[in-house]
């Protein structure tokens, strides 16, 4: 057991047994009682009060670690670091397998590059700002005009299109199936 200390913050690493706790248990509850039993471990540990499970926090990875052999078989042991913030407790997986490295790896990745294209937009934006304070030339002004006609006149002409279109397709009378030939057994 590791002990880190801040000000705030308490940081501990545990290998909690859970063979004994889910053994008793019925196949099909196993790692859900597993869970449980990490919950009330470190409930114990890190002394809370009233060991009210609702203030423990399950990472995410350690609970994709606990239910990957289905829920009839999860692991006998496992290591966790716990941390304390306040009055809140998080619990994470200290050895990550493989899978859940890339896992981890791919959604770390995926979250610098969402920030940096935030951070992109909002550069994009504060430079459209700029354009818009500045005051606009005469000539600007008589392209926007000369273009937003030419797009006023070309919807008007796609919903003149689509009019007739609708307008031709309930006028036209349906041509009468032909179909294939009665037998003449069936026409008696």
């Amino acid at each position: 057991m590791a002990e880190k200390t801040k000000k705030d913050t308490l940081e501990r690493e545990y290998v909690i047994p859970l063979r004994e706790k889910i053994r008793p248990v019925p196949r099909y509850k196993k790692t859900p009682k597993a869970i449980k039993s990490i919950k009330e471990f470190l409930a114990r540990h890190m002394k809370i009060e009233n060991r009210d499970l609702n203030k423990i926090k399950i990472d995410k990875y350690l609970n994709q670690y606990m239910w990957a052999r289905g829920i009839r078989n999860p692991p006998v042991k496992i290591k966790v670091k716990a941390i304390r913030k306040g009055e809140n407790i998080l619990v994470e997986l200290v050895n990550y397998p493989e899978k859940l490295k890339f896992n981890k790896m791919r959604e770390e990745k995926q979250g610098k590059d969402a920030l940096e294209s935030i951070e992109k937009k909002k550069t994009i934006m504060q430079k459209v700002k700029e354009n818009i304070q500045k005051p606009q030339s005469e000539e600007d002004e008589k392209t926007k005009e000369a273009e937003a006609k030419t797009k006023a006149s070309a919807e008007a002409t796609k919903e003149m299109e689509k009019a007739q279109a609708k307008n031709a397709k309930h006028q036209t009378e349906k041509p009468k199936k032909s179909g294939k030939p009665i037998r003449v057994a069936l026409q008696k």
